[in-house]
């Protein structure tokens, strides 16, 4: 039985990878470095101070490291608030589990400025019962903590939770939590396509498959809620 469903925010949720380049390449130009090809697998599923902290040491930057976070927080916000679209779905799945008393969270690595600005620019703010940040946790993605946090705020058995996730950390986060996992397709991550089939439970392209196989068309019995959620592409 699935009593939780628990949202990834950036590439899962909403359509927002895309920003972050641009804004590394901008951070940096800052203090006259040239952005690495291989900085964001290199900090993939970090948490928002972790990658902070990863800038500081690897660039020698000469700022602390709220300065850091409170830039890119400035430099983010307005894209957020106003370019960043939630992805194709979400909407209707969000009011399904409202309706049929599924409970739902987002864990992101991102900050809390930044989700929550994104989510009063959509009105979503009624749908979560848990809103978490990996920087209120011990360690960021891939270790298990931010799932475990959240699933624990909702009071539902990490077993009993479905998560939301497009990139492999994130997955494997979701899996060393004994949570069941859809991964969502993203650009950004398609080249990790394979692997995260692989290890993930579940497939989706897009949030409307739930919709379009029925999940969301037809009255169900509460009891029988949670499993169909599970009815993304295996």
């Amino acid at each position: 039985m699935i009593e939780a469903v628990i949202f990834d925010l950036d590439g899962s949720m909403v359509d927002s990878m895309w920003i972050w380049k641009a804004i590394d390449i901008a951070y940096l130009g800052k203090f006259g470095i040239a952005l690495p090809e291989n900085l964001q697998e290199c900090i993939e599923g970090m948490s928002f101070s972790e990658t902070a902290a990863y800038f500081k040491e690897r660039f020698d930057l000469p700022v602390d490291l709220e300065s850091i976070k409170e830039d890119w927080n400035l430099m983010a916000e307005d894209k957020y608030a106003r370019e960043v679209p939630v992805k194709k779905g979400v909407v209707k799945l969000l009011n399904f589990c409202k309706k049929h008393g599924i409970k739902a969270g987002i864990a992101t690595s991102n900050s809390r400025h930044l989700v929550e600005s994104v989510v009063r620019a959509h009105h979503l703010e009624s749908f979560f019962d848990c809103i978490m940040t990996a920087c209120e946790v011990e360690r960021g993605k891939p270790a298990p903590d931010i799932y475990l946090a959240v699933a624990k705020k909702l009071q539902v058995m990490p077993e009993n939770c479905l998560v939301f996730e497009d990139i492999i950390p994130g997955i494997q986060a979701g899996k060393a939590a004994g949570m069941r996992v859809c991964a969502v397709y993203d650009e950004y991550s398609r080249h990790q396509d394979n692997e995260k089939r692989r290890i993930a439970d579940y497939y989706t392209y897009h949030f409307t498959e739930l919709i379009e196989n029925g999940v969301l068309s037809k009255e169900r019995e509460d009891q029988e809620a949670g499993a169909v959620l599970a009815g993304c592409e295996a």
